[in-house]
């Protein structure tokens, strides 16, 4: 079975919501609740947090958490995600925001599976009926369109052409082949990239095949303070005591 180390990049200096990683309202710092979520995954065998910040790292280790410190210079989390990696041993690295406390376990290891299942792909991610009523047109809702073995076409803000298929939302979880990812830092930005602001479009740009899971469900990452309000009062109610 391979060997899976799931890498949360993470960082302290969010735009718009300034501090998120160690926001701890439940008790318990955000970045370590994505912690808690991608541990109960069947497929992941280490658990790395990477970022640039000296306190996440004391949170990190105060938990019992793995940490790697990296610079604080890089334009995404795939690429603070390599330099993590970098001095890591694993067949298939796992991308995991640090901003995703409610990431279901079978959607990491569905997106594990399908990189494994599929040798030509250099990368694999997830996706999800966008649901009957949604939002089309919303461009912060990515939608993904997939050849039929599996593997995506394309990703877009705007509306794909999808058949007679229900469209599919984008969930963001990547799985890097190795190699994939050492070569990920030193890869041109694209035009495709460019225009829709999607890293994954550079894979594809390059001739990286990318594997789609599909999952039944999906998930919300929390990118503003009322964002991580709604979770806080979701984890209490689930969490009474």
């Amino acid at each position: 079975m391979a060997s899976v180390i799931a890498v949360i990049p993470t960082r302290m200096g969010s735009t718009r919501f300034p501090g998120k990683a160690l926001a701890a309202e439940t008790g318990r710092p955000l970045v370590l609740h994505v912690a808690d979520a991608v541990a109960r995954s069947s497929r992941v065998d280490r658990i790395v947090v990477a970022s640039e910040d000296s306190a996440i790292e004391a949170a990190c280790r105060a938990a019992g958490v793995d940490h790697v410190m990296t610079a604080a210079t890089h334009p995404n989390g795939s690429s603070r995600m390599a330099e993590a990696a970098a001095d890591l041993d694993a067949d298939v690295f796992l991308n995991v925001q640090g901003d995703e406390p409610e990431i279901d376990a079978g959607t990491i290891d569905a997106t594990v599976d399908a990189l494994v299942a599929t040798p030509d792909a250099g990368v694999a991610t997830a996706a999800t009926p966008l649901k009957r009523g949604a939002d089309h047109d919303n461009p912060n809702i990515v939608k993904v369109v997939t050849a039929l073995d599996g593997t995506a076409l394309y990703f877009s803000r705007t509306p794909i052409p999808h058949g007679d298929d229900t469209p599919l939302r984008h969930i963001g979880i990547y799985a890097f082949r190795p190699d994939v990812l050492a070569r990920y830092p030193g890869l041109e930005p694209t035009p495709l990239e460019q225009s829709e602001r999607l890293e994954q479009l550079r894979l594809l740009e390059h001739g990286i095949g990318i594997a789609v899971a599909r999952v039944p469900t999906g998930h919300g990452g929390i990118d503003t303070p009322e964002q991580y309000a709604a979770f806080v009062d979701r984890w209490r109610t689930n969490h009474p005591d």
